[in-house]
């Protein structure tokens, strides 16, 4: 059995601007022979992530805060308990648009690699 403790895994700051912390990655050299990576990221009241795209799918499930979730054109707000699926290829960014941390989990798959992102502007 493998269990990840959050605590015991390394804050990032990541290139899109978010704190990270990745729990699960098939490329890191602990027994998951996942597809996919999952990772907890936050953003502090009234920041913003950088846009970025994948060439991975992505999915962010919202843990706690609300936030401007923007996918290409368009623009939804997003809260606690949301799902929220981001197409590969898609341009992407999110801002915390409430007054505590908005934490959020991000499922790549196939897996996250810096190759496969490209962060804009």
């Amino acid at each position: 059995m493998l269990i990840r403790k959050l605590t015991d895994c390394p804050e990032i700051l990541a290139g899109d601007h978010t704190r990270l912390r990745e729990l699960l990655h098939p490329d890191r050299g602990y027994l998951f022979e996942g597809r996919y990576s999952l990772a907890r990221a936050m953003l502090e009241p009234g920041k913003s992530s950088r846009p970025h795209q994948l060439k991975s799918s992505e999915v962010y499930y919202v843990l706690s805060g609300e936030g401007e979730m923007h996918v290409d054109s368009e623009t939804a707000l997003i809260y606690s308990g949301d799902a929220i699926v981001i197409p590969a290829g898609s341009v992407q960014w999110v801002r915390n648009s409430g007054g505590v941390p908005l934490v959020f989990f991000c499922i790549v798959d196939p897996a996250w690699r810096s190759e496969d992102e490209d962060t804009l502007g």
